[in-house]
């Protein structure tokens, strides 16, 4: 009988993480080369310690997004090298159309990092 309740509170947990898992995930973004948080549900249905465990996940994830930053720039910088000696129109158009999809990583990448921020003053509204 004992061993049963175990079993039966373990199954319960379980259930309850496997749901919890369903209202949020973190997915991989090939293109910031971070991980994104999805969101099955409104930010103000989910409970306290759900926000919580979200916030400090995307806490991690966040913490990288400068390095990301950094490596995108430093790319943009190789670009604009390259581009600086070449002189076959077609590939400076080429290099120009990289240049400027890094840049718009790098400002996706600003508007990621700001969230935190957004989530903060809506904790404290």
């Amino acid at each position: 009988m004992r061993f049963e309740a175990g079993l039966l509170r373990f199954e319960m947990v379980h259930l309850m993480v496997e749901v919890y898992m369903r209202l949020y995930r973190f997915d991989w973004n090939e293109r910031l080369r971070i991980r994104i948080p999805v969101l099955e549900s409104e930010w103000g249905q989910l409970e306290s310690f759900e926000q919580l465990a979200i916030v400090e996940e995307w806490e991690l994830i966040r913490g990288t997004i400068p390095d990301r930053i950094m490596e995108f720039e430093q790319i943009i910088n190789r670009l604009q090298a390259q581009l600086f000696e070449e002189d076959n129109f077609e590939q400076s158009c080429i290099l120009n159309y990289d240049i400027a999809d890094y840049a718009s990583r790098i400002n996706d990448l600003h508007i990621w990092y700001r969230i935190d921020q957004q989530l903060e003053l809506r904790g404290h509204s």
